[in-house]
């Protein structure tokens, strides 16, 4: 198809594509942002959480606070 044949995009179409765009936009700047923090302190980002062992019990806990049973 050519440029003249092509289907029209509505008004929604556009938008969600421009919406999508600057919430790609945001994101990539957050990082930056918060990377440039993490660099200032000295640390890492995104932050490593400490591995930590967890009982059956503490699973348990943390499904019934997720509303999981």
């Amino acid at each position: 198809m050519n440029s003249d044949q092509e289907r029209r995009r509505s008004l929604f179409e556009i938008e969600a594509q421009i919406m999508e765009e600057g919430r790609e936009w945001t994101r990539r700047r957050l990082q930056e942002e918060l990377q440039k923090e993490a660099e200032r302190d000295g640390g890492v980002f995104p932050p490593q959480r400490p591995k930590a062992k967890t009982s059956a019990a503490g699973a348990d806990a943390t499904a019934h606070r997720r509303g999981r049973r």
